[in-house]
Parts: structure tokens; sequence; C-alpha cells
């Protein structure tokens, strides 16, 4: 057997039935007469040692290199498994189904131990290293952080907290905590971006803001190392969005039903188009005024809508003063709580790369598997660089050079469509 490595990874390779191998072997290529023949085999690796009894001719031939004692062969497959976020059990199950020969689930286990898990982590902690150097010569950065549970609810055993660099979309950092680690899985959130902000400070790189979720944790760790800190609107919409729908269902507030898609725009619209903490609320708070049909206001910052005047007919399609709905409605809109949040919304970067990448998780590490730690730790790796392998990918486009699109309608849009593009 060979000892020496060889680079065999692009070669091509069969599948050969075992009867058609021993029609190679079954005569002498010397005496032509019948010929003992021994078959030795490891997983998908197979060899026949060939002896004439005759003229004690003999050979061996192996249907792949051997590395040490590893067959090349088990290796690559064990790889190409484990690198494209795939189920060895799975693979196995088809292998027995067509009786494919393949290796047992402990040496595929060996396999991710011995050679690839230590590969992929020293290919992320290399790869981070040169993205941090390029950074250093950037100035300050900013970044965007959420974490993923490995299961809903608060009874989550994982959570992989993960930090993106906006201005080049690249994951930059991502930590994963263990719930018992940290008294539960609600710490850990908090506990995933002190290790990110501590790991870029041992790096010399200085954090100009950060874009997150509106976690309370968060904001008093954020507030203690004074961090800029914004949120992102896409989690606050949501989160505002589910009390409104909860009103709009009551009998006396059916008139919100019909404001309900144009209030969520508000919220995207008041954040983006504003320059200042103070504009987004002027132009947050217009928004009780607007839907009764008056279209100016009283903050200096935003003194009048920037609609087209128009005269409407349809009184009712307007919430009228003093009436049940209104009162409620602007008990959500007006909310101290919510005027001081809208204030702090990013009105440039936002997470919605950072949820991309959430989504981009579940290829490599579903949520109805079980993974010990070491294993979601590398599937999470090896997410982060097929993420930023591809974060400069072009857009599709026709064969004319148009740009192409799909439409999709998700559950969270509850029928709605959006564009997305491919």
């Amino acid at each position: 057997m060979s000892s020496e490595p060889v680079s065999t990874y692009k070669d091509d390779k069969y599948i050969v039935f075992e009867s058609c191998l021993r029609e190679l072997f079954q005569s002498c290529p010397v005496c032509k007469r019948q010929c003992d023949v021994q078959r030795r085999k490891m997983g998908t690796y197979v060899s026949f040692t060939q002896l004439c009894p005759h003229c004690n001719y003999s050979r061996q031939w192996q249907s792949q290199p051997v590395v040490g004692s590893t067959p090349v062969g088990n290796l690559h497959l064990s790889a190409a498994t484990y690198f494209t976020g795939s189920s060895f059990i799975q693979l196995e199950k088809i292998c027995k189904a067509m009786n494919l020969q393949i290796f047992q689930y402990d040496t595929f286990r060996r396999h991710a131990r011995s050679f690839l898990e230590p590969a992929i982590i020293h290919k992320w902690k290399t790869d981070q290293q040169h993205l941090f150097q390029k950074l250093q010569h950037g100035g300050k950065i900013g970044v965007s952080g959420d974490m993923r549970a490995d299961s809903p609810g608060h009874s989550a055993k994982y959570g992989s907290y993960t930090l993106m660099h906006l201005d080049s979309n690249r994951i930059i950092d991502l930590h994963l905590v263990q719930s018992n680690e940290v008294g539960g899985s609600y710490h850990m959130e908090n506990e995933g971006l002190k290790r990110c902000l501590d790991l870029l400070d041992s790096n010399g790189l200085v954090v100009d803001y950060i874009v997150t979720d509106r976690h309370p944790q968060i904001q008093k760790y954020l507030r203690e190392r004074s961090i800029t800190h914004f949120y992102d609107v896409w989690h606050f919409e949501k989160g505002l969005s589910k009390k409104i729908e909860k009103v709009a269902q009551n009998k006396d507030c059916g008139v919100l039903k019909k404001w309900l898609r144009s209030i969520k725009s508000h919220v995207y619209w008041s954040a983006t188009s504003s320059t200042s903490g103070p504009e987004k609320v002027a132009k947050w708070m217009s928004m009780v005024n607007h839907i009764q049909n008056v279209h100016l206001h009283e903050k200096p910052l935003f003194p009048k809508c920037q609609h087209p005047d128009r005269v409407s007919r349809d009184p009712s399609k307007w919430f009228q003063p003093g009436t049940m709905a209104l009162y409620k409605v602007g008990k959500i809109l007006v909310n101290k709580r919510v005027v001081k949040d809208v204030e702090k919304l990013s009105h440039h970067y936002q997470t919605s790369s950072l949820e991309a990448f959430h989504s981009l998780i579940l290829r490599f590490t579903p949520k109805n598997v079980v993974f010990p730690f070491m294993g979601m730790l590398c599937r999470l790796y090896l997410a982060a660089m097929h993420y930023n392998e591809n974060a400069d990918r072009e857009q599709a486009t026709t064969s004319a050079g148009q740009p192409v699109f799909k439409v999709v309608f998700p559950k969270s849009r509850k029928g709605e469509n959006m564009w997305k593009n491919l």
C-alpha cells in the first residue's frame, strides 16, 4: 500500500460492479489459466489479490489510493458529506438501498474528528485573520449582530451569535454559546455579543456603531461599553405590527385594517428618510395626524406631509376624532417606549443580510437534527465561509442582460408577495 499522499481529488470516480471487476482477475495474463482471487474491502475501498497456482504469477490491485491506513475515497466521501451540510444517515440509506458499499457512521465521525473539523477551524481562523487585517486599515467599523437559537422558545441548548461587517457584507465573527455555561438560554445572546466584541478589541478593531434587535441585555451592555446602538427596523416593525393587528380585530377598530400596510411602510420611511433621531420621531408622530386627514403638524422638523394635497370624498377611510379606534391606535403609535425606540432606528444598514445568513445556516445545521458542540460549531463556520464566498456574487441576468427576479409569497407576509433577486 502507498504511504505517500497523492492528490486524487479531481480524479473521476465511477460505480463499478464486483462481478465486472472479478472478470479482470479470473485468468492469468501469462498462462491464461484460472487464478485464485482474494478480495479485501474497507467501506468504498476494495482490493483484489490475484495468484496463479500454475505459474506463480501474482499481482495486487486496489480501487483507490491509501494514505497511511485510510483509503482516500472514504475520506473524500466523508469530506463531501460534511462540507456540503449533508446527512451521513441519509447517504447511508441511499447506499444500502442499492447495495453500494459504504463505511459505518463511526468511521465518518473518526474522519470528522481527525481530519475534517481541524481543517474547517484552521480555514476559518485563517480567513478571519486576513479579513481583520484588511479592516484594520479602514478606521472604525460598523457592524450588525444577531443570535440564532438551535430550537424555538426558551429551551434552546445552543445559541450562535453572528457579527457582520456592514460595508463589506462579510461575516467577521461567530461564536457558539451553550445555555448551561451562561445560566440559561436568555443570557446566550448577551454572552455571544460580548465574546465577539472582545475578539474585535484584541485584534485592534474599533466598533463605530452596531445594529441589533431590541434585546434589553444588549441595550444595557452596549451603553456600558459606550458603543452607538441602532435598532433594526424589521424587528421593530414586526413587534409593533403584532400589537396593531391584535387591536384591529376589535369590532370598533375596523378602520384600522385599512391602514395596517401603510403604518408598516411608514415605519421604514421614517427611519430611512431621516438623518437624526429627532427627525425620525417627528415623521413617526405625524402618522397620528395623517390618519385623521390632518397633514399639518406641530413638529418643526416635519411640519407638513410630503404627499400631494388631495381632497378625500370618503370620510370612512379616516379615523374620526374622539373615537375608540383612534384612542387605541394612538396609544400604540405614540407610546413612550415606542417613540424612544423610533429615535434609535437604523437609518442606513439593517440586519436583513444576517437574516439571510440565518436561513443559509439551515442548509448546514437543520433544527430537527441534534449535533455535538464541535459539530455544530464547524457547520456554522462552513455556513459563514459559504456566505462570505458568495457575498459579492452578481445578480443573475437573462441572455439579454436583464436582471432576473422571482416573486415569492413568504408565510411571514400572510399572502403578500415580495420580489427576490436571483
